[in-house]
């Protein structure tokens, strides 16, 4: 488990940079470089040469690009607002994310 509060198909709020304001889900993270690419936010021009062998069409592609994970922060499923994470400790022993607005848990279980 790496050390960022962020994990795949989370739902976040960009804070900052030219899509600032914008939501969308987690598609990929990369805890070694903090960073993490977003459905629909950080758009980028790819231009990509034609492939007949792969079966890859040349031309200018449109795809994410990966985002500081420090530009980003997470929206509570419960009360589905912006939210700083926290930690809390189940009965169970297992340890959750949690909402610092309303306590709500971020991970199921």
């Amino acid at each position: 488990m790496s050390g960022l509060s962020i994990r795949k198909n989370d739902q976040v709020m960009v804070q900052a940079g030219r899509d600032r304001g914008k939501t969308g889900r987690v598609l990929k993270v990369f805890p070694d470089t903090s960073r993490a690419v977003v459905e629909n936010i950080n758009k980028v021009k790819k231009h990509t040469r034609a492939n007949p062998s792969r079966n890859v069409k040349g031309g200018i592609l449109e795809r994410e690009a990966s985002i500081h994970v420090s530009n980003l922060m997470p929206i509570c499923p419960s009360c589905a607002k912006p939210t700083r994470v926290g930690h809390t400790q189940l009965e169970a022993g297992k340890k959750v994310r949690s909402c610092k607005r309303c306590g709500g848990n971020f991970d199921r279980g």
